[in-house]
């Protein structure tokens, strides 16, 4: 090997390290950021409870209405410990999931049919703007009266209020693909089934897939609002219950239970998005 030769690989290898050691650098300072933000989000949280129960017990905010940190931990151990709360949870929880499923695979069965037919795209497209606006929390009577006070009003309102959101997200991403790929697939002699399953599904795929995101907030509304209708057990039936007896620390702890199972469900969801996104890679 000339002199030449043994420079340029001698270059090439500095060339390498340099750019292996500003990796780790970025590496580095990444992680250190990470760190920081859960540990500023971290003492955001507990000096906020801190504060929270300084002014409870200063008499600074009302007692009765806003309780306290304390209080709210010492009633839902007890409701746990006594079994009563497990009840309530897994209740609310399945109906959460089921509505949240449901919801999602209905607005995607929807945007897809919509999307198949121009005259139906035609025709649906204004009852969906109207539908996306009207409060769905009206049509709940409709729903006791159709499925009984049970079940299966709740999960049609989880459902009722997820669906037309998917439908049109979904739908609007079917739209948007670009143009030119559809008219590749057509000069192959593709059918729309194919175009369908080759072009517009896969991307639309991430839109989708983050659509269940978006799900999860509203199947757990759509949950809870049934559960004010026509529940007996579950965290909404709790909350209600806790008004009307004046028990806001009640209030609290479902609302307290909710969020935390909200975000474990988000985070689930993040993972499942994350997931199928590396396989479809």
């Amino acid at each position: 090997m000339n002199k030449t030769a043994k420079t340029g690989l001698f270059e090439k290898y500095l060339t390498r390290g340099a750019e292996s050691s500003i990796h780790a650098a970025y590496l580095k300072k990444y992680r250190i950021n990470r760190i920081l933000v859960r540990l500023t989000q971290i003492f955001l949280l507990f000096a906020f409870l801190l504060l929270w129960e300084t002014a409870s017990h200063k008499q600074w905010i009302n007692q009765l209405l806003f309780s306290s940190p304390s209080e709210i931990w010492s009633l839902f151990v007890s409701m746990l410990l006594g079994g009563e709360l497990t009840v309530h949870i897994t209740a609310t929880l399945l109906e959460t999931i089921l509505g949240f499923f449901l919801g999602t695979l209905f607005g995607t069965l929807a945007a897809v049919g919509i999307w198949w037919s121009r005259f139906v795209s035609d025709v649906v497209d204004p009852y969906l703007v109207v539908l996306n606006g009207m409060p769905k929390v009206a049509l709940g009577p409709i729903f006791i009266v159709a499925f009984g006070g049970g079940y299966g009003a709740i999960i049609a309102m989880g459902v009722a209020i997820s669906v037309i959101i998917t439908t049109i997200v979904v739908y609007t991403s079917f739209r948007e693909v670009d143009p030119n790929y559809i008219k590749l697939a057509r000069t192959f002699g593709a059918s729309k089934s194919q175009i369908f399953q080759k072009v517009i599904f896969p991307a639309s795929f991430p839109t989708i897939i983050s659509t269940l995101k978006v799900n999860v907030g509203l199947a757990w509304v759509g949950i809870i609002v049934g559960e004010f209708l026509v529940s007996k057990f579950g965290l909404g039936y709790l909350i209600i219950y806790g008004f009307q007896v004046f028990n806001f620390t009640l209030v609290y702890v479902s609302l307290f239970i909710i969020a935390i199972c909200a975000t474990f469900m988000y985070q689930a969801v993040v993972s499942l998005e994350k997931h199928l996104l590396k396989q479809r890679d």
